[in-house]
């Protein structure tokens, strides 16, 4: 069993970069991962925001940025009106401060689409590593490593992984559509 416990790592994985993808999913409640990986154009590169500015949620539905250096706030301010988060910061030359709007009925929608398509990602993620991981038992067996019998033993392990992690996945994205959805 030894061949699919090395794998167990890629398989962890799939699972962070997912809720970390999708904890930028804005859900009506305002949370520093809406922003803080925003890509802002400072002291010649770019650099996400929470590498230049300290994020706090002000209350339900506020955000406060307040950068470490004054200087680069026009930079920040204008790198989030360009972002897809569709708010408007407010500038008062110290501290942004994002009001968040209600969510439309449409953009919940188009919310929930966004998050299939990273959970349907975060499967295929699941499946390339399933790939890879019967390639090394089929390694093992041709190498004499393991027997016939114990092939079809670690693949049916691996089986019950993938559908373990499937259903991981599953989860996650249910409690996430939950949040999105409501009101």
């Amino acid at each position: 069993m030894d061949i699919i416990q090395m794998h167990k790592e890629n398989f962890d994985k799939v699972i962070d970069h997912l809720k970390h993808d999708i904890s930028g999913l804005r859900t009506g409640r305002a949370t520093p991962a809406l922003v803080e990986d925003i890509p802002v154009e400072a002291y010649g590169t770019k650099q996400p925001i929470k590498a230049l500015a300290s994020i706090s949620v002000l209350d339900a539905k506020t955000l406060a940025i307040e950068p470490w250096d004054k200087s680069v706030i026009g930079q920040i301010d204008s790198a989030l009106q360009k972002s897809q988060l569709g708010i408007n910061p407010v500038n008062d030359g110290k501290i942004l401060r994002l009001p968040l709007p209600e969510l439309t009925h449409e953009r919940r929608a188009e919310l929930i689409k966004v998050l299939h398509q990273k959970l349907e990602t975060a499967k295929i993620s699941i499946r390339k590593v399933r790939e890879e991981v019967r390639d090394d038992i089929d390694a093992a067996e041709k190498n004499k490593s393991i027997s016939e019998d114990e092939k079809f033993a670690l693949q049916d392990e691996l089986e019950k992984w993938v559908k373990e992690y499937n259903e991981k996945i599953k989860v996650i994205g249910e409690e996430k559509e939950t949040e999105i959805t409501k009101v």
